[in-house]
């Protein structure tokens, strides 16, 4: 299969994070140009709020507010040209740069998880340290029934060294946050369509967990100690993993770096299938539409935003289900 892409917007800083609104407009982030901004239907684009750091990755909560993952800064970015990489002593041409993120952080303070009213602009952050220590990195969100959220923070390289990433666990209140579960290098989140099951992906492995889900905040151990659940499937070469939704029959799309593209995981037999993007850092995807078979795209190092159309609906959030159940 391939998708016949639409360029819907272009320019961009580095994109991630789409939200697929009820009037047709996507939610989204710019990492770069640390925005939180909407795409309207006309194609406008709107700024929201601005969000000093690095926005990652937002969801929409209960109250109709959103939450967004900052990662504090823990990227910058530099202009990259793919057939004059440094060190083939071939002149980059500015024409065919793209944006890639940088190991170089020169303002980095430590992320966060803040909140976003969408009709004032107003930020607040809700938590940004665990037991007295800065979240390092935080990526992707999403929200259970409950109306509380799972969040992945990736962790952070550093030269010869590491710090690993997590799941956490919290609620809009902005009093509780719970450390469920070590990734190392955690970033896309999702639930399966019965709530049973949350899935992570772990970037630098290429690898995608499942993980049980026996509460709010709680996940059952993986078979191994240090295992933080069952491996749906890790991919072949050298392929990173990025933020993920879930479709509606229980596959599972991940916005695949360097292979660009997405892959969509099977949990049933761990086949996987991969779907070309023209963009080597293809982040991220969301489902909306009538029939939930329209998919927008973040194609980041090219500051672009795809539609499609999707041959399988994709899962409803539950903003977008209307189906929360407070405790």
């Amino acid at each position: 299969m391939t998708l016949d892409l639409t360029e819907v917007a272009s320019g961009l800083g580095f994109p991630e994070g789409p939200v697929a609104m009820a009037d047709g407009s996507v939610l989204f982030v710019d990492i770069k140009d640390q925005l939180l901004r909407r795409l309207m239907p006309d194609g406008a684009l709107v700024d929201v709020a601005k969000l000093p750091g690095g926005p990652n990755g937002t969801a929409i909560g209960p109250d109709g507010a959103a939450y967004v993952c900052n990662n504090g800064g823990v990227y910058s970015f530099e202009p990259y040209d793919p057939e004059a990489p440094p060190g083939s002593g071939k002149t980059p041409d500015p024409a065919r740069e793209i944006t890639i993120p940088s190991p170089v952080r020169p303002n980095y303070e430590g992320g966060s998880i803040q909140r976003v009213d969408l009709e004032t602009g107003a930020v607040t952050t809700l938590y940004c340290k665990y037991k007295g220590k800065c979240l390092i990195a935080p990526d992707d969100i999403v929200f259970d029934k409950t109306g509380g959220f799972w969040f992945t923070d990736t962790g952070m390289q550093e030269g010869l060294t590491s710090e690993s990433g997590a799941v956490y666990y919290a609620r809009i209140d902005g009093k509780a946050l719970t450390r469920a579960a070590i990734v190392p290098t955690a970033n896309g989140i999702g639930i399966s369509p019965d709530g049973n099951s949350l899935y992570v992906s772990d970037t630098v492995f290429g690898r995608l967990w499942v993980m049980k889900i026996l509460g709010p905040g709680k996940l059952g151990p993986g078979p191994l100690p240090g295992m933080p659940g069952n491996v749906v499937q890790t991919l072949p070469g050298y392929q990173w993993l990025d933020s993920l939704k879930v479709e509606a029959d229980g596959r599972v799309c991940v916005g695949t770096i360097f292979n660009g593209g997405i892959t969509v995981f099977n949990p049933d037999d761990g086949s996987t299938e991969h779907l070309g993007v023209p963009d080597l850092f293809t982040t991220n995807l969301c489902f909306g539409g009538a029939d939930m078979c329209d998919v927008w795209i973040t194609a980041s190092s090219t500051g672009k935003i795809y539609r499609t159309r999707w041959p399988r609906p994709g899962l409803k959030l539950h903003d977008q289900a209307g189906d929360w159940e407070w405790p």
